[in-house]
């Protein structure tokens, strides 16, 4: 019985605190007044910057490219691993970052799709080469050219990935 009013009382005591800090009021964070980009109010939001075509070749051919130098050979350092996978998020990455550029005219759907796809497919070798996996980092790093090869088909861009042919 002495149980029971001990539970019996910790658990009024309980509810009261919670009554008391549910009748505080809660404190508002403000914002930084005065804080201006260009003379707009600060509310950041995504906005593409570099052209597409120098995302395509900076960043995913550039790092595909050393992908497939990388896992020509069953890489034996875990510095070159994780290189890899470095490299694979990047390339997710930049997937990223082609959302934020669809066509201005058809295929918006398309693009995205791609651009999505992109991504999985970068972190899917991501994946692979933090696991220290080789088959699956080449057969990830396939999938992740064929990603490439269906968009430029898509959109009649002349340049097909072969990340192995070096």
């Amino acid at each position: 019985m002495a149980r029971v009013r001990y539970w019996a009382a910790v658990g009024l005591a309980g509810a009261a605190c919670l009554c008391v800090s549910a009748a505080q009021p809660v404190a508002q964070t403000k914002q930084p007044a005065g804080v201006t980009i260009q003379g707009k109010a600060a509310t950041p939001t995504p906005e593409p910057v570099a052209e597409t075509k120098l995302l395509m070749n900076g960043l995913a051919a550039a790092n595909l490219r050393g992908l497939g130098r990388t896992l020509r050979d069953k890489p034996t350092e875990a510095e070159a691993w994780a290189f890899a996978r470095g490299q694979a998020l990047l390339i997710a990455e930049s997937g990223n970052l082609l959302m934020l550029r669809p066509p201005k005219t058809n295929g918006r759907d398309d693009w995205l799709g791609y651009s999505g796809d992109l991504r999985d497919a970068g972190d899917k070798l991501a994946r692979a080469a933090a696991a220290k996996d080789y088959a699956k980092a080449r057969a990830g790093l396939a999938a992740l050219a064929n990603v490439c090869n269906r968009c430029h088909q898509t959109f009649q861009v002349a340049t097909r990935v072969d990340p192995f042919a070096e």
